[in-house]
C-alpha cells in the first residue's frame, strides 16, 4: 500500500517534524508516541504502515529539509541525533519538494499542481496520494459566485482573477488529480459547494479542519464535563501565546480572526450555548515553536454559587501536530482505498472545526473514530 503524502507547506515546522518522525519510525529509531492510529482500541489493519509512506510537497521556501530539521533540533523541537541519523533520508525527500506553481490563470496553476502530483505518483509507483495542507493560516475569503457550483468555478478559473484562496486551489488540484485532501489548518480548503461537487465527481474523500493539538483539545474534554455535570459556564476566556512561523502569520488580524473562530466552535456545540469570553492569540517571537495557553473559566453551581477554574497548557506545536498529520494521511488513504467519497466526519477527533454535524466531546469523537477504523476493509 505505498502511499504518497504530499505536504502543502513542506518546508514548514509541522511538515518537517512529520517527515523526520515518519523516517525515524520506519528506521526503528523512535516510538509512535502521540500517534492516535496506534491506539490498541483502533483497528489499523487497513491502514498503510509508516514504511509505506512516501513524502513530497510544495513550498515557496527554498531552505533544504536537512537545514530546516537542524534548525528545529537546535530549538528543541526534534532530537538532534535523529536529524544526524536521517540525513540521507531527508535529502531524498527534498528531491520531491517542488516550488509552489504560479501561472497566468488559476486554472493553469491548478494544472501545474496536478502535473506535480501525477509525476510524484508515477515516479514512486504509489497506490494513491493524500494531499495534506500544513501551510500558513489564510484569512477567510469573501464569498464569490464561483464557489457555488463546479461549472461556475471552472469558468472562473480560466480568467486572470483569483477566485479561490490557495488552500482551496490546492484542494481543487488534488481532487482533479484523483487525490484525497486533508486540511490541517483553519483555512477554507475544500469547504466550498463547488469543491464538494468535484470531490464526489472524482470519487475522493476529504477531511478537516484545523488540527486539535492543545488548548482546544482540553476544551473538548472539559466542556462535556460541565455539560454532563449540569454546571452553568458563565464565561470562558483564553490567551494563547506562540512564536514561530505560525505565530508570525497569526499576527495578521484577518488570519487571527479565522483561527480564533475555529477555536471557539467546540464550546457552543458542546454546551448548547455560547458563554461570555473570547480567545486571544498573541505573537511572542522569543518562544519559537512552543506555545502557552492560559484559560479562565467561571461557572455557577447549585443555588448560583460562583466558582472558577484556571489551567495553563505549555507545549511544542509541531511535536503535537506531526503525529496527527501521519494519522490523518494513513486514515484518509485507507478511507479512499475503501471507496469513501466526500467529507469524513468520523475524523472529527483530530479537528477543532470538523466537517459535518458531529459530536464535539473528545470521548464521543474517539468512539466514532474507533467505529470508523473497524469499518475499513
Amino acid at each position: 500500500m505505498r502511499t504518497g503524502v504530499w505536504l502543502v507547506g513542506a518546508r514548514g515546522s509541522v511538515a518537517v517534524t512529520s517527515i523526520v518522525g515518519a523516517s525515524a519510525l520506519r528506521a526503528g529509531l523512535a516510538e509512535p508516541i502521540g500517534c492516535v492510529a496506534e491506539h490498541p482500541a483502533l483497528d489499523r489493519r487497513a491502514l498503510p504502515g509508516f514504511g509505506d509512506l512516501v513524502f513530497g510537497g510544495h513550498d515557496v521556501a527554498t531552505t533544504s529539509l536537512v537545514k530546516r530539521a537542524e534548525t528545529l533540533a537546535a530549538a528543541g523541537v526534534v532530537p538532534g541525533r535523529l536529524v544526524a541519523a536521517l540525513h540521507s533520508e531527508l535529502s531524498t525527500v527534498d528531491e520531491d519538494v517542488r516550488p509552489l506553481p504560479h501561472a497566468e490563470t488559476p486554472a493553469r496553476t491548478a494544472a501545474a499542481i496536478q502535473a506535480d502530483l501525477a509525476a510524484f505518483r508515477a515516479r514512486h509507483e504509489l497506490e494513491r496520494v493524500v494531499v495534506v495542507n500544513v501551510a500558513s493560516t489564510e484569512p477567510a475569503p469573501e464569498p464569490h459566485p464561483a464557489h457555488a457550483s463546479l461549472a461556475a468555478l471552472r469558468a472562473a478559473l480560466d480568467g486572470p482573477q483569483t477566485v479561490l484562496p490557495a488552500s482551496s486551489l490546492a484542494a481543487y488540484a488534488a481532487f482533479e488529480a484523483g487525490c484525497a485532501y486533508v486540511d490541517f489548518t483553519p483555512s477554507t480548503g475544500a469547504r466550498l459547494p463547488a469543491l464538494h461537487e468535484l470531490a464526489e465527481a472524482r470519487g475522493v474523500p476529504y477531511a478537516g479542519h484545523d488540527g486539535k493539538t492543545g488548548e482546544t483539545l482540553l476544551k473538548s474534554v472539559l466542556a462535556p464535563m460541565f455539560a454532563m455535570r449540569r454546571l452553568a459556564v458563565r464565561s470562558w476566556s483564553g490567551l494563547n501565546l506562540l512564536g514561530g512561523g505560525d505565530g508570525a502569520t497569526l499576527a495578521d488580524p484577518a488570519a487571527n480572526a479565522a483561527k480564533s473562530a475555529s477555536k471557539q466552535r467546540v464550546l457552543g456545540e458542546t454546551l448548547g450555548y455560547v458563554p461570555d469570553g473570547h480567545t486571544r492569540i498573541e505573537y511572542v517571537p522569543d518562544i519559537g515553536d512552543f506555545k502557552t495557553a492560559w484559560d479562565l473559566v467561571t461557572f455557577a453551581g447549585f443555588l448560583g454559587t460562583p466558582m472558577r477554574m484556571e489551567f495553563t497548557w505549555h507545549g511544542c506545536d509541531s511535536a503535537l501536530a506531526a503525529p496527527l498529520v501521519l494519522d490523518l494521511a494513513r486514515l484518509t488513504a485507507a478511507a479512499h482505498r475503501n471507496g469513501r467519497v466526500g467529507p469524513l466526519p468520523e475524523l472529527a477527533f483530530f479537528f477543532k472545526d470538523p466537517l459535518g454535524e458531529v459530536e464535539h466531546g473528545l470521548a464521543a469523537q474517539f468512539e466514532a473514530l474507533a467505529a470508523f477504523t473497524a469499518s475499513l476493509r
